[in-house]
């Protein structure tokens, strides 16, 4: 309970906070938008008539232009300050699930189990720059299969700072609509100075100033005025230019080179401002950016964060965009606390759930540290086991961007103990299940679309193979012997001319090797895997093709674990618009069997399923279809998986009618021993936004013994203004089960959300 109380401290503080910040809010007056003014982008100014106007942004995200009367008064030169932002916002959300069920549907037999679920995300922004998330979750039931499990994890990652970054970016781009109105106004002064500039040009050599200087000539040499119509001269542009300025004077010659001076000296003066205005407007343009690219455009061509913060010091972004110290806090990948996911490489610690901490950081090199307890099976809670207390410490640290070109070095140390039947303790009491480890990691770009990852480990020798009297590190550093060390390579391509996407990865490991990426020990094995996607049709149909050899990775095998069982995969999908998406697959799948306490199998077998689904209208009418096969290619003698060897068929019809959301499903599942027959139909119906409603029936009828049997279900969700969303849901249906008999199933569920 300690944790939620110290949840709820900050929730209520952050909400405080921020309540306290929206009554601060100051309004400017005249202002036609939803919301109290709170940014001038630029100090631009319009003017008609004797009223002057403003271009600002309210909290609502609306562009305001704001009349400004009488003896108001804004400098455009010194921005108003922005208002004080609050030290702490929260957002997240909060959710309650009780869940029931009268008997489970596996292998496992128990009956009326409840689970308890709480759950919540709390989102904190630091002086709206820096994000922390934090996480709770706990479950609690009567089951003895199911675990209680609590998790409480604070974390920062440079991913969410980069996401509050695009957000900010977003809007400052949106701003810039504000600026580009300065901008424009800016341009408009430069043109109209630019056609002064022109005009006097045109005065000084056009055709009317050429033919001027004719007339001059000849009253000099025959002091008369010649007899010339200067509208017939072709000359294209004369006749607007004498439409737009009044008929030239006559003068003498020395009164029309005084003119042409005074007008050079204009022009000379003209051209020193127009050079001025269009080196500011030049510079404000660059300041705001290119108005034909895209600004987040740029900034998602980044690679890595090393690229993107060189992006950003290029864009000169104003510091309300860019916090200080923004290339630390995007440098720093991972800070956590709590329950967190460790993720480092194939051949050290891959995908691990811990109790404990990590922090990475990559400016340019790199460096991370990760220690705590080991929970392998935090993901897979169904069995309830108290295994032994393991615990992990690894150090990395190298050169190069993770997500670029690198070398890695990686020390790894702690204790491993998972299924060891197949070992030996050599008569003794308590066994050393402590390891140590090291490896080296590379990745290389190849070229643009090929890039290979290499990695070489040796770890200590587990305590039944290690000499008498052995220590961990004389194991670890006795190159000569091969039996503990581990080989990875891995390739990624991308053939642009066809789309196509390969990746491969082979493992050589020794039958001494340790680490905590793998569950097996005690014996050699070669693990590889192969996989393509290739898009057809314009990428209309796509096609994906894997084989694999002893990739298949559980905590739940054999200590000495080693198949020779290629597994192949393939699945294809294709989406023609107007018409139905059909999916097809074949692929591994695997079951859990408890055989007694303790002792676990996992079988594994092929299943093929194929989807037609198609959305689309009739009399204008939504309607959705889909239909699905399901074929298990395993026998009895693998599992007690009660569908075995089962051909299953499914068809369902969905209509949105307005409020009303009409659904009918039938289904067919057939082997050898008998056929399960079941059609059931259910309507929702939206009273409000903030309520739904919604039941139906269920049949289902059973060949051998001619079992018929009907259920029901129902449920409903209504939204309550201030407290949040509660749905319920009853089921009673019917599921096989022993003797080839109906066994009644029933559900319950209850959840409450808050989002806030």
């Amino acid at each position: 309970m300690k944790y939620l109380y110290i949840i709820l401290f900050f929730l209520t503080a952050g909400s405080l906070d921020t309540y306290a910040q929206l009554q601060r809010s100051t309004s400017l007056p005249g202002a036609p938008g939803k919301g109290s003014i709170v940014a001038f982008p630029r100090g631009i100014k319009q003017s008609s008539g004797e009223v002057f106007y403003l271009l600002a942004t309210d909290t609502a995200g609306n562009i305001n232009l704001v009349p400004l009367h009488g003896n108001q008064h804004y400098d455009s030169v010194a921005r108003p300050r922005d208002p004080r932002k609050p030290f702490l916002k929260v957002h997240g959300n909060v959710i309650y699930d009780y869940y029931y069920q009268s008997g489970v549907d596996t292998p496992y037999q128990q009956k009326d189990i409840y689970q308890h679920t709480v759950q919540t995300y709390l989102d904190f922004t630091i002086r709206d720059q820096y994000p922390v998330r934090v996480g709770f979750t706990t479950a609690r039931g009567n089951s003895t299969l199911f675990r209680n499990i609590t998790g409480l994890n604070m974390q920062y990652t440079s991913s969410d700072f980069k996401s509050l970054l695009w957000e900010k970016l977003q809007k400052w781009d949106v701003s810039r609509y504000t600026k580009m109105q300065d901008l424009q106004y800016e341009k408009r002064s430069l043109d109209a100075e630019a056609f002064k500039l022109n005009q006097l040009r045109v005065d000084i050599d056009g055709p009317a100033a050429i033919q001027r200087r004719v007339e001059a000539k000849e009253r000099a040499l025959y002091g008369k005025k010649p007899n010339l119509n200067l509208d017939t001269l072709p000359h294209p542009n004369l006749n607007l230019v004498l439409k737009n300025k009044p008929r030239l004077k006559l003068s003498s010659d020395s009164s029309l080179e005084d003119e042409y001076a005074a007008k050079r000296r204009q022009i000379d003066s003209l051209e020193k401002r127009v050079k001025k205005l269009d080196s500011l407007y030049r510079l404000h343009q660059s300041q705001i950016g290119d108005v034909n690219g895209s600004l987040l455009s740029k900034l998602m061509a980044s690679r890595n964060n090393e690229e993107l913060t060189a992006t950003l010091k290029e864009m000169n972004l104003p510091d309300t965009v860019l916090p200080k110290g923004y290339k630390t806090l995007l440098a720093i990948r991972t800070i956590a606390l709590g329950r967190t996911l460790v993720d480092y490489s194939e051949l050290t610690a891959k995908n691990i759930s811990i109790q404990g901490g990590q922090v990475e950081y990559n400016p340019s090199w790199y460096a991370a540290v990760a220690t705590g307890v080991i929970d392998y099976r935090f993901r897979n809670y169904v069995v309830n086991n108290d295994g032994p207390k393991q615990y992990l410490s690894l150090f990395k640290a190298g050169y190069g961007m993770k997500e670029g070109n690198h070398v890695y070095f990686t020390y790894y140390m702690g204790k491993r103990q998972l299924y060891n039947q197949h070992t030996d303790s050599a008569g003794s009491r308590y066994p050393d299940y402590n390891i140590i480890g090291i490896a080296l990691e590379g990745r290389w770009q190849l070229t643009k679309n090929l890039f290979l990852t290499g990695e070489v480990a040796k770890s200590s020798l587990p305590y039944y193979q290690a000499a008498k009297d052995e220590s961990k590190a004389q194991s670890l550093l006795k190159f000569s012997d091969r039996r503990n060390e581990a080989w990875s390579i891995a390739a990624n391509a991308f053939i642009p001319a066809t789309k196509t996407k390969l990746t491969g990865t082979y493992k050589l490991l020794g039958a001494g090797f340790q680490s905590f990426s793998l569950y097996t020990t005690g014996s050699k094995q070669i693990a590889w895997n192969v996989r393509i996607d290739q898009p057809f049709f314009r990428q209309q149909l796509l096609v994906t093709a894997a084989i694999r050899k002893n990739d298949y990775t559980s905590q739940f095998q054999q200590a000495n674990y080693n198949s020779n069982t290629i597994f192949k995969t393939l699945q294809a999908t294709l989406r023609i618009k107007n018409y139905p998406v059909v999916s097809i697959g074949y692929y591994p799948s695997s079951q859990l069997t408890k055989l007694t306490e303790g002792a676990l199998v996992e079988n594994t077998f092929y299943t093929l399923v194929g989807t037609v689904s198609h959305f689309y209208k009739v009399k204008r009418i939504t309607m959705n279809s889909m239909l699905s096969y399901t074929r298990f290619y395993n026998k009895m003698t693998d599992s007690s998986f009660v569908y075995f060897n089962t051909k299953n068929i499914l068809l369902n019809h969905s209509m949105f009618l307005g409020r009303f959301t009409i659904q009918g499903t039938g289904s067919a599942a057939l082997n050898s021993d008998y056929n399960l027959y079941g059609a059931d139909g259910n309507v929702q119906y939206q009273v409000r936004t903030w309520l739904d409603i919604g039941g139906g029936v269920k049949y289902s009828y059973q060949t051998v013994y001619e079992l018929r049997q009907v259920g029901y279900t129902a449920n409903f969700r209504v939204n309550i203004p201030y407290f949040g969303q509660v749905e319920m849901m009853a089921d009673k249906g019917f599921i096989p089960g022993a003797q080839r008999r109906l066994v009644s199933n029933n559900t319950g569920r209850i959840t409450f959300t808050k989002i806030f």
